[in-house]
């Protein structure tokens, strides 16, 4: 089993197989041998550092939502766990 992460593609370099993608705010580099039909808005999985596959906005939500709920509460965890210290 992977964990996908929900990303934006925002830029494509097709001469060298990557992509700039958005992922949670930040940007990064990811290859997209997988997926070379990328281009800049698609919505794509990825898995150590590679698009893996293309999904529809409605997947990319969903799965955004669900990685943001568990950031949250690892957030909280660790303020927690940072504060009895």
């Amino acid at each position: 089993m992977c964990l996908g992460i929900p990303a934006r593609v925002v830029e494509v370099d097709q001469e060298n197989g990557t992509a700039i993608v958005d992922v949670f705010g930040n940007k990064a580099e990811v290859d997209i041998s997988l997926v070379p039909d990328a281009q800049p808005g698609d919505y794509v999985m990825v898995h150590a550092g590679a698009a893996i596959a293309k999904v529809d906005e409605q997947t990319w939500k969903e799965s955004y939502e669900l990685w943001k709920q568990m950031l949250d509460m690892l957030d909280k965890e660790y303020e927690q766990a940072y504060q009895q210290a």
